[in-house]
């Protein structure tokens, strides 16, 4: 991230400055006859430190969820009616205007420098496929086992880092793996031919989101969250505005078009809150309340399609964010290699 960039800078630089704050004290000292004693207490004392507001991310995390959730019902409701390349280039312009209200004053053109201009497009290439799935998949099952099986992407996350970014494994690793894919075949296998056709693209969804949340993660080591948010939304949109032709269009009533605008709005917000949150506290604070979506999820389904949850949903949903929460707890626990 370039908060991230921007204190390696700050810290290479740091000691260098104190090298020469030390030296300009020495030479006062050297006058006087004696030195001062230099620990390495002294030269770190000025070192700023990061303060983590982690109410507020743990707010802004739930804000989040809430947009999501809302957005992810809008898309359920229109996908009815409407093609799913229709629903998402609205939902992305509307998004792309969002996101830039909200960063660009802060950060003007400069979000959009960058060197990585391909590995952008190769990202939200794949994203673009990623939504399109899991719209089709809320058009085919309850709202809530869509998200549920999302959940999973950790899991493909996992896979993916092991053979693109050699991550090792390992044994916990491994144990949720198995544990967390169990969970995906629970929510996955019961109900009709449409359900089980409809968990195929919302687990196809969660692979290909894995892949992204892997490629991501490379990513950060040079680009900020404004700028992967915004070229996210601007290639999103340009995908789904190339894809419209191809598709079914309808020019959609004053209802839907606000509607789908809406759609864009929620996710905008839920992106940029999303962000801040993640800015404002470390990941093992404020990720657990990610898994909200769910309870969201279930609620709008039940509400506004009469879904009840059954005993496997909601035992294949505890044991995919169980395993969630367990990789969550375990890569934070892992502590930073030293600095050289």
């Amino acid at each position: 991230m370039r908060r991230g960039a921007a204190a390696g800078r700050l810290f290479a630089f740091a000691p260098a400055c104190r090298c020469w704050r030390v030296l300009g004290q020495a030479s006062r000292f050297a006058g006087k006859g004696h030195f001062p004693t230099v620990t390495s207490d002294s030269l770190d004392q000025r070192r700023p430190v990061r303060t983590d507001r982690v109410p507020l991310g743990m707010l802004f995390m739930l804000g989040a969820t809430v947009m999501f959730a809302a957005s992810s019902a809008l898309s359920k409701w229109q996908v009815v009616n409407y093609s799913f390349a229709e629903v998402l280039f609205f939902r992305s312009f509307a998004s792309l205007l969002t996101c830039a209200v909200l960063i660009m004053p802060r950060t003007g053109w400069t979000v959009f420098r960058t060197r990585r201009l391909r590995d952008h497009a190769g990202r939200s290439a794949t994203q673009a496929v990623a939504q399109s799935l899991i719209v089709i998949a809320f058009g085919l099952m309850p709202l809530a086992g869509v998200i549920a099986i999302n959940f999973s992407a950790p899991l493909f996350a996992t896979l993916f880092a092991a053979f693109w970014l050699k991550e090792r494994v390992g044994l916990a690793r491994g144990v949720a793996l198995v544990v967390g894919f169990l969970g995906v075949l629970l929510v996955a296998a019961p109900g009709a031919d449409s359900f089980r056709i409809g968990a195929l693209f919302a687990v196809g969804n969660a692979v290909l989101y894995g892949s992204v949340t892997a490629a991501v993660r490379g990513m950060t080591m040079t680009e900020s969250s404004e700028t992967l948010t915004m070229y996210q939304m601007v290639f999103l949109t340009g995908v789904f505005a190339l894809a419209l032709p191809l598709f079914a269009f309808d020019w959609p009533s004053g209802m839907d078009l606000a509607a789908m605008v809406l759609n864009g709005v929620l996710n905008g917000v839920g992106q940029y809150w999303w962000t801040r949150s993640l800015s404002l506290a470390p990941p093992s604070a404020v990720g657990p309340f990610y898994y909200f979506s769910l309870v969201w999820a279930l609620a709008l389904g039940f509400l506004f399609w009469g879904d009840v949850p059954t005993l496997a949903l909601l035992a294949g949903s505890a044991i995919v964010v169980g395993t969630g929460l367990f990789l969550l707890w375990h890569e934070s626990g892992k502590k930073p290699l030293p600095a050289d």
